[in-house]
């Protein structure tokens, strides 16, 4: 009898450990996902570009981490009123000599960008840690950044064609928008 008790108990503490293992799985998937959807929402095709480019979402989401990390030790501002209206008369200069020399005018708005840039906080780093550093902030205008900045540093035997300077244009046009605009990054990141 002590024995047939000893098994019925057994059994009941097993049951229970399999049901509590099987409870913290759920949990543990269903935070993963919350996570990964969160990352996805957050970054958009951002979030995808990092699942290619490191494998897997388990890597790109701690890459995307980091890279919220890196951004926010850094000492992002708003531009003030008079830089912001240097900055658009700047714009307005390099969109007007997209006519006459469209390749020069983007060459012109791929600077200027990384001018807004550093005057915003951004550091002076390369193409790639630029990108990945305004994906934090500004997760909605990257593709359109890669691609017009592609165009404009392409060089000289494969320039681009004048659909794809005018596109590239059209790209730039709308990050600067996005980057002159008064809104603290914090608030493009809930709105995001």
């Amino acid at each position: 009898m002590f024995s047939h008790f000893m098994n019925t108990q057994l059994i009941g503490a097993v049951v229970v450990l399999i049901f509590l293992v099987a409870v913290a799985i759920v949990g543990f998937v269903h935070r993963r996902g919350t996570r990964t959807r969160a990352f996805r929402n957050r970054f958009g095709s951002e979030y995808d570009r990092a699942v290619l480019e490191h494998g897997s979402s388990r890597k790109a989401e701690a890459k995307l981490a980091d890279r919220e990390t890196r951004v926010d030790a850094l000492k992002i501002r708003e531009l003030g009123a008079t830089e912001r209206e240097r900055f658009i008369a700047e714009w307005q200069t390099a969109q007007s000599r997209f006519v006459d020399h469209p390749k020069a005018a983007v060459t012109e708005a791929d600077d200027l960008i990384a001018a807004l840039l550093e005057a915003r906080g951004y550091p002076k780093d390369s193409f790639e840690q630029r990108a990945a550093d305004v994906s934090v902030n500004y997760p909605r205008v990257m593709e359109d950044y890669r691609v017009a900045h592609a165009i404009a540093v392409r060089p000289h035997p494969a320039e681009a064609s004048t659909e794809e300077l005018r596109t590239a244009m059209i790209q730039y046009r709308a990050i600067f928008d996005e980057l002159v605009q008064a809104q603290t990054p914090i608030e493009t990141r809930t709105a995001a």
